[in-house]
């Protein structure tokens, strides 16, 4: 029955995406999961996705739909906040307006929470690349071996080693836990899931895993992965900053340690995008300049076995003089 199941709340955010917002509200209608409710957050979109919404609602009149409409453009990170504010559901899931999930995707989430209760589980997705037609399947992968975890420490641990993917979507999450523990995205950020999953995975005590792709991630003209810029790196510097806030506040001293290497490698994936992206030499070593200001490993932390060789080998090239660091980033990186 229905009503007998968990009210899962999705989270759609709408801003220029007419070419893709159907295909979206399609594969939730096509859900073998019915007790649902969509929460679709206008910013202010300047196309014609408001119009696609509204006569896909009026053609789905028994499709629980609310729409909430913002009154000034205020970017991705409140309009997932205003979502999280609007739902009702036990369970909150967020799905990128340009995206699509599969048939079974909130059944096999939904069975999977039924099962362990677990405060957070994630499944596994695919790229299907647009450009050339081709697909990847686990392009974001969840990579753990273990699939269910009762214990904070061990996930944040997985989380540092690079476990889970940071991305707010294909997650079914407890609503009450993210609203008790005021786990909210930082406003004016575009690499916003990057941070909001870091705060979110310091309170998890429990989490699950679905092995099977559920959600089909699109690469197209207008993905975020295709067109960053300096606004965006100089985003990633601030994401950091919050990092090394959320290093010096945190009581917990294996936590700490965790924290401390998941900055230095967040820095140096940051670097290798940033050059990928933008071959601009004197910038890179403007921003290895800044990080050399954030959390790092010290002196004794080269002798405490608790941090890889290979991640002493990364802070030290990232802390040597910023022009040599440069230099030897971009032969690392090109040779």
């Amino acid at each position: 029955m229905k009503s007998n199941r968990p009210l899962i709340s999705i989270n759609i955010p709408v801003f220029n995406c007419e070419k893709y917002i159907i295909r979206c509200l399609e594969s939730v209608k096509n859900q073998t999961y019915e007790n649902l409710e969509i929460i679709l957050v206008n910013d202010c979109t300047p196309d014609n996705s408001m119009s696609l919404v509204r006569k896909f609602a009026s053609e789905n009149y028994d499709f629980n739909v609310k729409i909430i409409e913002h009154e000034l453009n205020s970017g991705l990170s409140v309009v997932r906040n205003t979502g999280i504010k609007n739902s009702t559901g036990e369970y909150i899931y967020f799905f990128d307006s340009d995206d699509e999930i599969t048939p079974n995707c909130i059944e096999l989430l939904v069975a999977k929470a039924l099962e362990t209760d677990a405060q957070i589980i994630i499944a596994q997705n695919k790229w299907i690349n647009t450009f050339d037609n081709t697909t990847k399947d686990f392009g974001f992968p969840t990579i753990s071996t273990k699939k269910y975890f009762d214990d904070n420490l061990e996930i944040f641990s997985s989380y540092s080693n690079g476990d889970f993917p940071s991305s707010s979507w294909n997650k079914l999450i407890k609503r009450q836990f993210v609203v008790d523990n005021e786990i909210f995205f930082i406003p004016g950020l575009f690499a916003q899931d990057e941070l909001w999953f870091f705060h979110l995975l310091l309170k998890t005590k429990t989490l699950a895993i679905v092995d099977d792709i559920t959600y089909l991630y699109y690469l197209h003209g207008e993905s975020v992965i295709f067109n960053r810029k300096k606004k965006n790196f100089e985003n990633f510097l601030t994401i950091l900053e919050h990092f090394t806030k959320s290093y010096n506040e945190e009581p917990h001293a294996v936590i700490k340690k965790l924290i401390k290497k998941k900055i230095i490698l967040f820095k140096e994936m940051v670097l290798i995008m940033q050059w990928k992206s933008l071959k601009d030499g004197n910038y890179l070593c403007t921003n290895i300049s800044k990080m050399q200001k954030l959390t790092k490993l010290s002196f004794f932390d080269y002798f405490d076995s608790g941090f890889s060789l290979g991640l002493k080998k990364k802070n030290f090239f990232q802390n040597i003089p910023p022009y040599l660091a440069t230099k030897l980033f971009i032969w690392r990186f090109e040779r």
